[in-house]
């Protein structure tokens, strides 16, 4: 059964909390986070990042979504666009699809050829372990739907006019896709999973369960965060607070404006 709004709320308000602890250490310590957030079209990635970054403090939580590299990226190191968006001390990064592109949607989709594909297999755990001698923490997330699950969302994209910028050529190209879309998830999977930089999988055929899953899961495995917030004195003004009045304010054309 889908989890209702309500019960799901109640449930992420703690955890809210505590990821705002979290970022809290994250400034005080100068640590950097990176997370990954994977998965197919529909799986709920935009809505498992709001989740995570709703009550952080958008100058220290960045959210990482990139379009299809420009003619200067492609002629660059694959991973190069990616590390100008790294987190400096006191930062966290979302990234909304990542480095792993090519080994989804670029293979796929015949975007990247066998042999870039087979190089950037090769490369990418290379690539993760000097994030992670640097000091970078860093979490990849895989976020697993149905194919059924996907079509009833495709569908929902398609009928809402607020959800139809979501929908591209791409996702619908996907829908023929699906079993080369997983061959090609299990290969990345095989050839990327390792001890610096394990994947995890969340069922998201449930999102709203998906992101207390997930939420929870990247909690967990940090390290003690917890950090007092800092004490401020907040001494009373001595008077009473001044109440203000706009009054109704005229359209601007009804000012009279300097040439």
């Amino acid at each position: 059964m889908a989890l209702k709004g309500k019960e799901y709320r109640k449930r992420l308000a703690p955890m809210t909390e505590e990821l705002v602890g979290m970022a809290r250490w994250v400034r005080v310590t100068g640590a950097r986070i990176v997370v990954l957030f994977e998965g197919r079209d529909t799986a709920g990635k935009g809505g498992a990042i709001r989740a995570v970054r709703d009550k952080l403090n958008p100058r220290q939580c960045r959210t990482v979504a990139l379009g299809k590299p420009t003619d200067a990226e492609r002629g660059q190191w694959y991973f190069q666009r990616y590390v100008d968006h790294l987190p400096t001390k006191g930062e966290i990064v979302l990234f909304d699809r990542s480095w792993y592109n090519r080994a989804g949607v670029e293979k796929v989709m015949g975007y990247a050829g066998e042999g870039e594909v087979e190089r950037f297999l090769e490369q990418a755990s290379v690539f993760e372990k000097l994030l992670t001698d640097a000091g970078i923490m860093l979490f990849k997330y895989w976020l697993t739907t149905d194919q059924a699950k996907q079509e009833e969302r495709l569908r929902e994209r398609l009928d809402d006019p607020l959800k139809r910028w979501k929908l591209s050529p791409v996702d619908l190209a996907a829908r023929e896709l699906y079993d080369a879309y997983t061959d090609a998830r299990e290969t990345m999977l095989r050839a990327t999973h390792t001890d610096h930089a394990p994947w995890t999988l969340v069922d998201f055929n449930d999102q709203k369960r998906g992101r207390l899953t997930l939420i929870r899961d990247l909690l967990d495995r940090l390290p003690d965060t917890r950090v007092d917030p800092p004490e401020i004195d907040f001494p009373e003004l001595g008077r009473e607070p001044v109440a203000e009045s706009y009054g109704v304010m005229a359209p601007i054309k009804d000012f009279p404006l300097d040439d």
